[in-house]
């Protein structure tokens, strides 16, 4: 990507706020260094690399990169044998630390368990942590001054004896101070040191009655700083002590880098490893903080930007646009007043290119599409050249030359202004020409301009497109809007009458104008109008569709309760209807039982009296567990307010409930219905009237009844084998069963035997009302009953 437009388009300032968000030396390097990826597979990795850090941080939070120090110069000192200083030791042990902290972070999830896999799964895993080595570092240096005692035994021996003879010299220093002290001969009464060896402050009269080996002598000569010669031994011993010190350091430091050595490949890795996650992460920290998503990268150069925003404009002030270039169209020509957002469109679609394939999120919805490109080209701003002797125009025209020399089909080119600085005429025939050149090879464009020469070429030129940014006449603020396929009024007139020119100049200004720009500006008007009138129409259906939406929701809802209530109720009736049968049976068997007990004991009219309070028990359950359900009737017409009375019964069909009419409609056709505990407010086109069911219904009932039962009974009933009691009840049954479904006749068998069941059904059967007579069979065998 050419230096020109990282630099037109901002792209610079861009990597500045990327610096912010690093937290190593190298990781700030390779931000200030950032350029756009050379290829659609690298590019899309890093948008994938950049997306997979930001749900990391998601997850468990942000990553830091602290303590991560550049030591390529110290690695290369170790391959050639050399011994690293204490300061180098510690920049590698701080990026060993460093190395654990990233790698932990990045292999294990929030809980100890393994991280998920993504994109960077494998960097982390990579690393190598090397925590022997790591500990070795830490344990012998303690700070860039400082190295530990026990870093070797040769070292803490030598520290040993130091002690010792500092201690040795302390001793007799303090009483060769005592002494001269009291014979008045110190200018202070403390210990000092010159050069490394102990002093004492003498005053510099009595320095020639000293005996020792004078060091320094203070500014004013008033004191001399004199060794006395009672501790020159202890000084000297003290100072090889010194040197045979920094000779086990330096041992110390030796071991240490080349323990180092065979890992420079490792360490190596490691930095360019941490920088390069350090750069990644600050991808997706930037990108959360100006609300950016990774946009769609697609093969055929096509720019689908939605609800974009300049990043570097405040959220306050940015206005996003929406704007869409490929194969149709190929190139927009933007128009429209100065000030108007022209330009800040130009560059937010060429730093969305660069931003994007450099794998850094978008400010722009997720959806949004990015064509790649390996060049982008841009002529934006005013480049006077006055050391160059070079006019507005002839700079914008040098680049522009470039521009057309060095694009290709795989480049975006964007003009500010084009052809401007110039006679309009001749600068309009340019930029069209230019136009039609990039054109004609298939170029990606975008330029503004002013011409309307221009704005005639978007017309008439299939795959170019006219586009405008929005002005509010009457306030004489641009919105910052882009509308997509309308060209832009410089609306020059109208500025200046608000602005307060006279009315006479503006005429007179407007008669200068050709009949046919003025015709073409009228086109211009009325294509804003129906636009505007389009986007109202839009918005009133949005409206109304999230209206509809609502509605559909609360139906939905309604719906939902209403069959929730019918399940109830089913649930009730079928538990009801249960628990009825549950009581004819127990009932009847407690009947069954108190005959048997009773059957010797009483009479046959006793009996037939239990028998029938039975019957009429049973036959009263029965009743009521066939009661037939309202079922909701569906509307033959539609209602008139006047069908409906205070009163009467319906059914409220959205709701499959049965009530009763509370109020008059009223002139919308609402009416108060009551159903049950529940009144509400019910239009007449929701009500379905229901008529009571009246005695023809109810004899329609009886047949459907006894129809249902002429199916099922048998023309003849077989007691043979049963006792006295238990035909009887068979008996019983079956006569009542048989007349309710309207046989004429049924036959008895109940065999010869002893006569005795015979003489029961035959007494049985006389004292029934229904029966009209019964016929013995001739061999006794069995007997026919008539009905009534």
């Amino acid at each position: 990507m050419n230096e020109r437009a990282i630099r037109v388009l901002e792209f610079d300032k861009i990597r500045e706020m990327l610096i912010h968000y690093t937290g190593s030396t190298l990781g700030r390097i390779r931000a200030g260094e950032l350029m756009p990826a050379t290829t659609l597979e690298e590019a899309d990795l890093l948008q994938l690399q950049a997306e997979d850090a930001t749900r990391r941080i998601d997850r468990k939070g942000s990553l830091s990169f602290g303590g991560i120090a550049d030591i390529g110069e110290s690695l290369v000192r170790l391959e050639h044998g050399g011994c690293l200083t204490a300061p180098e030791l510690l920049r590698i042990g701080s990026i060993l630390t460093a190395t654990q902290r990233v790698k932990q972070y990045g292999t294990t999830g929030t809980r100890g368990e393994e991280a998920p896999q993504d994109s960077l799964t494998e960097q982390f895993e990579l690393l190598e942590t090397l925590p022997e080595l790591c500990r070795e570092i830490n344990r012998c240096i303690l700070s860039e001054e400082e190295i530990a005692d026990d870093a070797s035994a040769g070292l803490r021996s030598v520290r040993r004896k130091i002690k010792t003879a500092n201690d040795k010299i302390h001793e007799r220093m303090a009483s060769i101070l005592a002494q001269a002290s009291q014979q008045g001969l110190l200018q202070d009464t403390l210990i000092t040191q010159r050069d490394g060896r102990y002093c004492l402050p003498y005053k510099s009269e009595y320095k020639n009655q000293v005996s020792g080996m004078i060091h320094d002598q203070s500014a004013s000569g008033s004191t001399s700083f004199i060794e006395p010669m009672e501790v020159v031994k202890l000084n000297n011993e003290l100072r090889e002590l010194a040197i045979a010190e920094q000779e086990e350091i330096q041992k110390v430091l030796a071991a240490l880098s080349e323990m180092i050595a065979p890992q420079v490949p490792e360490l190596r890795y490691n930095g360019q490893c941490l920088a390069e996650l350090d750069l990644i992460f600050a991808r997706a920290m930037f990108g959360r903080s100006i609300r950016g998503n990774r946009p769609v990268f697609t093969d055929n150069r096509t720019i689908r930007i939605i609800q974009g925003r300049h990043p570097l404009i405040p959220d306050k002030q940015v206005v996003p646009i929406d704007i869409a270039l490929g194969v149709d169209p190929s190139m927009i020509v933007i128009t429209g007043p100065n000030t108007g957002g022209k330009t800040v469109t130009l560059k937010t679609v060429g730093l969305f290119t660069i931003m994007a394939q450099a794998g850094l999120p978008i400010p722009a919805k997720s959806g949004t599409e990015m064509g790649f490109f390996r060049e982008v080209y841009a002529d934006i701003g005013d480049e006077q050249s006055i050391e160059q002797s070079l006019s507005t125009f002839s700079s914008h025209m040098t680049n522009t030359v470039r521009i057309l020399e060095e694009a290709e089909e795989d480049s975006l080119v964007l003009f500010d202004e084009l052809g401007a600085g110039t006679d309009p005429t001749e600068g309009a025939a340019l930029a069209t020409a230019i136009l039609t050149h990039l054109h004609r090879y298939d170029i990606r464009t975008i330029a503004t301009t002013h011409y309307a020469e221009l704005k005639l070429f978007a017309l008439r030129t299939e795959g170019v497109m006219n586009a405008c940014c929005e002005f509010d006449v009457e306030s004489l603020r641009p919105t910052y809007r882009l509308l997509m396929g309308i060209p832009g009024k410089s609306n020059a007139f109208a500025i200046s009458q608000k602005l307060g020119l006279s009315v006479t100049i503006i005429e007179e200004a407007e008669a200068l104008i050709g009949e046919s720009d003025k015709n073409f500006e009228d086109v211009i008007t009325d294509l804003e109008g129906k636009r505007r009138a389009m986007e109202e129409e839009l918005t009133k259906a949005r409206e109304d569709r999230r209206a509809a939406e609502a509605m559909r929701a609360e139906w939905e809802k309604k719906m939902s309760e209403i069959a929730a209530k019918r399940e109830d109720i089913l649930r009730k009736a079928r538990e009801e209807a249960r628990d009825t049968l549950e009581e004819a049976k127990a009932y009847a068997d407690e009947s069954i039982r108190r005959v048997r007990k009773l059957e010797s004991h009483v009479s046959s009219a006793d009996l037939e009296n239990e028998r029938r309070k039975t019957r009429e028990k049973i036959g009263a359950l029965e009743e009521r567990m066939s009661e037939p359900r309202q079922q909701a009737p569906k509307p033959a017409k539609q209602h008139k307010a006047t069908d409906f009375r205070i009163g009467d019964t319906v059914m409220v069909m959205s709701m499959n409930l049965k009530g009763t009419i509370h109020s008059l409609p009223n002139a919308n056709g609402e009416c108060f219905v009551t159903m049950g505990i529940l009144q509400s407010k019910v239009h007449i086109s929701d009500l379905a009237k229901v008529e009571e069911p009246g005695e023809d219904a109810k004899k329609g009932g009886v047949k459907l009844s006894a129809e249902s039962k002429s199916l099922t009974i048998h023309p003849e009933i077989n007691l043979v084998g049963l006792r006295v009691d238990e035909a009887l009840a068979e008996l019983d049954k079956y006569l009542d069963d048989a007349y309710l479904a309207h046989l004429p006749k049924v036959t008895v068998i109940h065999g010869r035997g002893t006569g005795a069941l015979r003489t029961a059904v035959h007494e049985h059967c006389r004292r029934q009302k229904h029966v009209k007579g019964i016929t013995v069979s001739p061999n006794y065998g069995s007997t026919e009953v008539e009905f009534k």
